[in-house]
């Protein structure tokens, strides 16, 4: 019998979060790009194959589309919006877990709460990239190509370009003072968390995939 477990995070359950987002940052502060995207991608192989429970799951689903978001070479992030995209990635990199993930069925509990966070304060981004990849993989079908091998493309340049400007305009409408100034101030229920709308998470072409 399934069982239904609600877990409601006060603003100072939140700060936790933050703070820990922030030691996770200065450690990995000398990381690269590609070192944290691996230790990442480690990490979420780790959880699938722990058989993590459905909450686990849905929210390793988002951490997939960070990862590609940093990999896809079509997209081609510029080195500032990397940046926050990497910030998000860094905490499964150089961070020690509240639940170690050895633990069964709640191991990975709190990086899955993390990767919620991050999702809703990274939802612009995500959302620009799910158009890109929705527009790419149409394109490519209707030009009779692998979506997946397109790489850098002219016929991309304009979307990317204009999805990007798009996603931009609308993280500076939202937040001021960069990736994790939200944690604890933003998202507590009493200053509007719950309204935003969540991000669903789309499965991509490439990178880790759940069957």
């Amino acid at each position: 019998m399934p069982l239904t477990v609600n877990i409601d995070l006060s603003d100072d359950d939140l700060k936790h979060f933050a703070r820990a987002a922030d030691i996770a940052r200065q450690r990995g502060a000398d990381l690269t790009n590609a070192q944290v995207v691996s230790a990442a991608t480690d990490m979420l192989t780790r959880a699938h194959e722990s058989n993590p429970p459905e909450f686990v799951k849905e929210r390793l689903l988002v951490l997939d589309n960070l990862i590609a978001m940093m990999r896809d070479e079509g997209w081609a992030l510029g080195e500032s919006d990397a940046s926050n995209v990497r910030a998000a990635l860094v905490y499964f990199a150089a961070t020690a877990d509240a639940i170690p993930d050895s633990v069964p069925v709640l191991g990975f509990v709190d990086d899955a709460i993390m990767i919620e966070l991050c999702a809703r304060e990274l939802r612009h981004e995500l959302d620009a990239y799910d158009d890109f990849v929705e527009f790419r993989d149409r394109e490519a079908s209707r030009r009779g190509l692998d979506p997946v091998k397109v790489g850098r493309a002219d016929w991309l340049d304009s979307r990317r370009q204009d999805l990007q400007e798009r996603m931009r305009a609308r993280r500076n409408r939202d937040f001021s003072g960069g990736f994790g100034s939200g944690f604890g101030t933003g998202y507590g229920s009493s200053s509007g968390y719950g309204p935003i709308r969540p991000y669903a998470p789309v499965t991509r072409n490439a990178g880790f995939r759940f069957r």
